[in-house]
């Protein structure tokens, strides 16, 4: 007999510290106006931590057989909180362009659109793409968060196309999968 998973445990507590940390994070990131290189380090920091948490939630999750239904939500709306939080207060700071920040907004709720929408059907599990796709963009947001000098902010601006067009090239494979995974279903 399986015994039921605690939902206290280590895989969730670090999803539930990376959603406490996206407000220490914003508050790091507009301290001084935004400009202060040490409150920018300061911010950087926050979201480095809380990135890195990503990664081992769910590897701690899978292995030590601590999946959870609350992780199963918690974790992605963690995920998009950080990065949400980091598009924008960057946008607001006038550091990033608003359409980077509206076309990988739009693609992520739509791609949670699509899981919803299938879900009954079956999962559209996470790519290889994906997966690129969410390393380009925190390696992108974290440069961007760096007082980095000025020099830097043409490889960064390649960094975040890059980003861009991988995350709208993921997209359209997952509104592909979810059409067919649809499709399978209602034969």
């Amino acid at each position: 007999m399986d015994r039921p998973v605690p939902l206290v445990n280590i895989a969730n507590a670090l999803t539930v510290a990376r959603l406490v940390l996206v407000p220490v994070f914003l508050v790091a990131l507009f301290t001084a106006g935004g400009h202060d290189a040490g409150w920018r380090w300061a911010a950087f920091g926050v979201f480095a931590l809380a990135s890195v948490t990503d990664s081992f939630d769910g590897e701690f999750a899978r292995r030590w057989g601590l999946v959870t239904d609350f992780g199963k939500i918690a974790d992605p709306i963690a995920d998009k909180a950080l990065v949400g939080a980091a598009l924008i207060g960057l946008s607001v700071l006038g550091e990033l362009g608003w359409w980077v920040t509206l076309v990988i907004a739009v693609r992520e709720l739509g791609v949670t659109g699509l899981r919803f929408w299938v879900l009954r059907h079956g999962v559209i599990p996470a790519s290889r793409g994906g997966k690129l796709k969410t390393v380009l963009q925190t390696f992108a947001l974290g440069l961007a968060i760096m007082p980095l000098p000025a020099w830097a902010a043409p490889g960064v601006a390649v960094l975040f196309l890059l980003a861009v067009v991988v995350t709208v090239v993921t997209g359209l494979d997952y509104v592909a999968q979810a059409v067919r995974l649809r499709r399978a279903a209602l034969r």
